[in-house]
């Protein structure tokens, strides 16, 4: 090491620079800068209201410690790795700048309560900027929703065609999918909005300080009140990831969407160019490589997930240095989460629907079945019966290869003798969405009211 540890009192030897490249996380701990700095200002601030040092000392402190910042930010201070991590090499270029004042910066706490401080001040400035991209996504699937509001499209189960719905109805649910993601980061965000710092290593701290104090000068809530748990636990960053990885699968069934609409099988869509690519020996392709990678990147939020909690599943109380391995993962997630929801977001505005064929897929095929059998039970038949004779009817449409608009009431009388004239106002897709009457259904009437809500809230959404 280039430099004497802040911890090196007992120790008669060096850490080896094997041991140190190895436990070193400053090529990670290095983007929690601003936290760390924002951390012990407001930590050296409470020690002077607290008597702990004086107001010139805590002064003196406090502007080395935004002279560091701005040191760090122009390149002037370089955080290599010749530092175990961020909190030593802040603390050592703090007392390269003033001398052994420096030191008692660290009066009354830990590195232990340092990280988990940080940790928390990160996740909320980033699960409120993942919030923001969240509601810009859910925008742009509001404009396409009003956009193609009259489009028809079919509705699909175990990917066969189902039903006749409103495009808008389909693009709607991902809204509402990606608006409990939404709250879920909320969740969280209440949760680990408490302060950890002055916890110190694991018992607290002899010194008079006042946690609350620091607390409420950071924005958080309260405090993180047993000071074991303050510092042994990092289950704000496993919920965190965890509500990540609902919204990357939301992200991820978006995408595949996309992946299977813009293919000539089904040729609902068409990406821009500028969001898909070519083949290097096939001239003709183009490529929905944006949406596949970010249907590809959910499975490293997985991972991700599933590494930080095999890390966390047998630790003893209280701080074990298994827990330095939290923030590759956690760093990894966010940065995913925050690139895929964005490239998402402009890729969906330059994805223009065909209505045409759309509609033209609708028009070639039985998807108003249902609908057939429901004229059935409002003519007096148990449902089981009405969906058998409709299901015979289909059987002889596909085998005479036609489709319900061609049949006559002849025809239909021979499957049963309840259909009369006015079947012919229910084999139609149109005629199928206009008639559904059920709360939150395809119809218009419906579709219409979720805008109006869907407007209404992200409309008072910063």
């Amino acid at each position: 090491m280039s430099h004497k540890a802040l911890w090196s009192g007992r120790f008669k030897e060096s850490l080896s620079k094997a041991a140190l490249n190895f436990s070193t996380s400053i090529d990670l701990d290095k983007q929690l800068y601003q936290e760390d700095i924002a951390g012990s200002i407001a930590h050296v601030e409470m020690l002077s209201v607290c008597r702990i040092i004086s107001a010139q000392e805590a002064r003196r402190i406090r502007n080395a410690l935004k002279a560091i910042q701005k040191e760090i930010e122009t390149g002037k201070f370089q955080l290599s790795d010749d530092f175990e991590d961020i909190h030593l090499a802040i603390e050592h270029r703090l007392i390269q700048k003033i001398g052994p004042l420096g030191g008692k910066l660290h009066t009354g706490r830990s590195r232990n309560d340092q990280i988990a401080l940080d940790e928390r001040l990160y996740l909320r400035t980033s699960a409120r900027e993942l919030q923001k991209l969240i509601t810009h996504l859910q925008r742009v699937l509001l404009y396409k929703s009003e956009k193609y509001f009259s489009v028809l499209m079919p509705g699909y189960t175990h990917v066969q065609r189902a039903q006749p719905v409103l495009l808008s109805h389909h693009l709607l649910a991902y809204v509402s999918m990606f608006d409990r993601d939404y709250d879920r980061l909320n969740d969280c965000l209440r949760r680990a909005n408490k302060s950890p710092l002055g916890a110190a290593a694991l018992a607290g701290t002899s010194f008079p300080i006042d946690r609350l104090r620091v607390a409420r000068k950071l924005g958080f809530d309260g405090i993180v009140e047993n000071s074991i748990d303050a510092v042994s636990d990092r289950d704000y960053l496993l919920e965190c990831v965890s509500s990540c990885s609902i919204l990357a699968m939301h992200l991820s069934r978006l995408a595949e969407e996309l992946v299977l609409w813009s293919t000539r099988e089904f040729a609902f869509v068409d990406i821009s160019d500028a969001y898909t690519t070519g083949s290097s020996i096939m001239p003709q392709k183009k490529n929905p490589d944006i949406a596949e990678l970010i249907r590809g990147k959910t499975g490293k939020v997985y991972g991700n997930l599933m590494n930080l909690l095999t890390m966390m599943k047998a630790l003893p109380l209280a701080y074990n240095k298994d827990m330095q391995e939290d923030k590759a993962p956690f760093f990894d997630t966010m940065n995913t989460i925050r690139t895929s929801l964005f490239v998402m977001s402009h890729m969906f505005v330059h994805t223009e629907f065909r209505k045409d064929h759309l509609e033209e897929e609708l028009r070639n095929d039985f998807t108003t079945a249902t609908d057939v059998a429901d004229y059935l039970v409002r003519k007096g038949l148990p449902f089981r019966a009405a969906h058998e004779i409709t299901g015979k009817i289909v059987s002889y449409c596909i085998d005479h290869r036609m489709y319900f608009g061609n049949l006559d009431l002849e025809t239909l009388r021979t499957f049963s003798k309840h259909f009369e004239a006015d079947i012919f106002d229910h084999l139609l897709p149109h005629q199928s969405v206009e008639q559904k009457r059920s709360a939150g259904s395809t119809s218009p009437q419906e579709v219409k009211k979720q805008i109006v809500h869907w407007t209404r809230i992200l409309k008072a959404r910063k």
